[in-house]
C-alpha cells in the first residue's frame, strides 16, 4: 500500500468513526467542540489533555502537568505511526517519546471502539506506569470529553494494568516475556524500552502473528537485537 492510499484510508476511519459519533444523544454543539478537540492526536494532546512532570521543579516548570508542547516532531511520530504498520523509535527521556506512543493508542482505543491495546515492558512496575500515562491523559482532560467517551468504571476502580473504555476499547499493561503476547489479539502493540528486553525478538515475531494493527518498538540506546534491527543488521544465531 502507498504513502497516499494510507493516509486516505486513515482519513476514510477518522471520518467513519466521526459519523458515528454524531449519531450520539449530546447536542449538536457539544458534538462539534469533541470532534474538533479529537479531530487528531496532535491537537488532543497539545491543547486538550496534559502529562505529568515529576521533574518540573528542577526543570523549573511552572506547574508538574502540562499540555505537550506543539513540537513538530510529535505531529511526524504520529503520522509515522499512522503511515506505518510497524515503526521502531530511538529515545531519550527529554523527548517524551513513550508519552507520545501511549497518546496516540489511547486516543484511537477512546475514541474508536472495540481497540485493544497492548504495552509491554520488561518489568510489571515499569508497564503499570505505562498504563497511568494513559489513565493521565484521560483524566486530564476537560469533563465534557471524559462524558464524550466515558470508561467501564471510574478510573480510580480500574485495575492497575489496564484501562477499560465503555466502547469495548482497552489498553492492558504485560511484563516481559514473548510468551505473554500469545493469549491476546489485539489491534496495537507498544514494547518499551526493548533493548533491555531479552526476548524483545521474540515478542517481535509474536506481535507480527497477531496484532492486526500498529506495532510500536521505542527504546533508548543498548547493544542487542534492538539496535541491530534498527541499523539492519542480521546476526547469525552463534553471534
Amino acid at each position: 500500500m502507498s504513502l497516499a492510499d494510507r493516509r486516505r484510508r486513515t482519513q476514510k476511519l477518522e471520518e467513519c468513526v466521526n459519523k458515528k459519533f454524531a449519531e450520539t444523544d449530546l447536542p449538536s454543539s457539544r458534538q462539534e467542540r469533541v470532534i474538533e478537540a479529537t479531530r487528531n492526536p496532535f491537537t488532543w494532546v497539545t491543547k486538550y489533555t496534559k502529562t505529568w512532570n515529576e521533574h518540573w521543579v528542577e526543570e523549573n516548570r511552572p506547574e508538574p502537568s502540562e499540555h505537550f508542547p506543539p513540537y513538530e516532531y510529535f505531529q511526524d511520530i504520529f503520522d509515522l505511526i499512522d503511515e506505518c504498520r510497524v515503526n521502531f523509535f530511538e529515545k531519550s527521556r527529554d523527548l517524551m517519546i513513550s508519552w507520545a506512543c501511549v497518546a496516540y493508542l489511547t486516543f484511537h482505543a477512546m475514541k474508536t471502539p472495540s481497540r485493544g491495546v497492548l504495552m509491554q515492558t520488561q518489568k510489571e512496575d515499569k508497564v503499570i506506569q505505562l498504563i497511568e500515562y494513559a489513565k493521565c491523559l484521560y483524566r486530564m482532560q476537560p469533563q465534557w470529553l471524559r462524558e464524550a467517551f466515558p470508561l467501564t468504571k471510574p478510573i480510580e476502580n480500574q485495575p492497575a494494568l489496564k484501562l477499560e473504555f465503555a466502547n469495548g476499547s482497552y489498553l492492558a499493561g504485560i511484563p516481559g516475556g514473548a510468551d505473554q503476547i500469545r493469549s491476546y489479539h489485539p489491534w496495537s502493540y507498544l514494547n518499551d524500552e526493548s533493548s533491555f528486553q531479552p526476548e524483545a525478538a521474540e515478542s517481535y515475531n509474536q506481535a507480527l502473528a497477531v496484532v492486526s494493527g500498529k506495532i510500536i518498538f521505542n527504546s533508548s540506546s543498548g547493544p542487542g537485537w534492538y539496535a541491530d534491527v534498527r541499523h539492519d543488521i542480521i546476526r547469525s544465531e552463534e553471534e
